[in-house]
């Protein structure tokens, strides 16, 4: 014996573990409820009141979890920088052609631009942010439209991309991708990975040269009246006998 009191209950304290994973899953209830109301009513009119509501808890509970509301609103913008990040350094560590790489980032963009916290990179003011964070923001924006003009740039370096400015190539690029996040409904016709598919087809087949194109699909042959008209009749097969010389019918 151990001089331990021997006992079947379970012990009412959960292992760290757990109450780390338990305290994550919840404040990740916290960030998607929030990104989703601040998107539906705008950061300055959506309440905490109402994230609490809407989680069936109190707004001291909040707390418990973030800062304050822009601290929600940082966090928010910050789960959508993870998903860029992450899909850049995996598209940078590929070996494709820059027009290849080009693609795969627009592909990869569009499809974040159509959730949540990937729309909440271009619908929430960095100057609602404190001056630190508003700076972080900043930066990542302009890695950002740094990789779109280094994919370009990379592009024309290995004759997949036309000779053009990179600058205005991304400007023109990042513009339509980001709108995307302002006009993106869920539940609609296209899915994301749809869109993704058409903009990442769209957004850089003018810059690609012809040696770098893809070949446009042929679609299957159909019968028209006038193939039809034309095509050969089967002769019928004469079962009348000949008379020949010598013989009668």
């Amino acid at each position: 014996m151990d001089g331990r009191p021997a006992t079947d209950q379970p012990s009412p304290w959960m292992p760290f573990e757990n109450r780390r994973r338990a305290r994550d899953e919840k404040r990740e209830a916290v960030l998607r409820t929030a990104v989703q109301l601040f998107l539906e009513q705008g950061y300055h009119r959506a309440t905490l009141n109402e994230v609490a509501e809407r989680l069936n808890i109190t707004k001291p509970a909040l707390y418990n979890y973030f800062r304050s509301k822009e601290d929600i609103l940082f966090e928010c913008w910050a789960l959508g920088q993870e998903q860029v990040d992450g899909f850049i350094a995996a598209i940078d560590g590929s070996r494709q052609t820059g027009l290849g790489k080009l693609r795969a980032l627009v592909h990869s963009y569009a499809e974040t631009m159509a959730t949540d916290f990937g729309a909440s990179l271009v619908r929430f003011d960095p100057r609602d942010l404190s001056p630190a964070n508003a700076k972080i923001v900043r930066a990542a924006k302009r890695g950002i439209d740094q990789t779109f003009r280094r994919y370009i740039a990379e592009g024309i370096a290995d004759g997949s991309i036309k000779p053009c400015d990179p600058k205005m190539a991304a400007f023109a690029i990042a513009g339509s991708l980001n709108w995307i996040g302002h006009w993106y409904q869920r539940g609609g016709e296209l899915t994301p990975d749809a869109i993704a598919d058409d903009f990442a087809e769209r957004l850089t087949e003018g810059l690609a040269t012809a040696a770098s194109k893809r070949p446009a699909r042929k679609p299957p042959p159909t019968k028209t009246k006038k193939s039809a008209a034309k095509a050969p009749t089967p002769r019928k097969k004469n079962n009348t006998k000949r008379n020949t010389p010598g013989r009668t019918a």
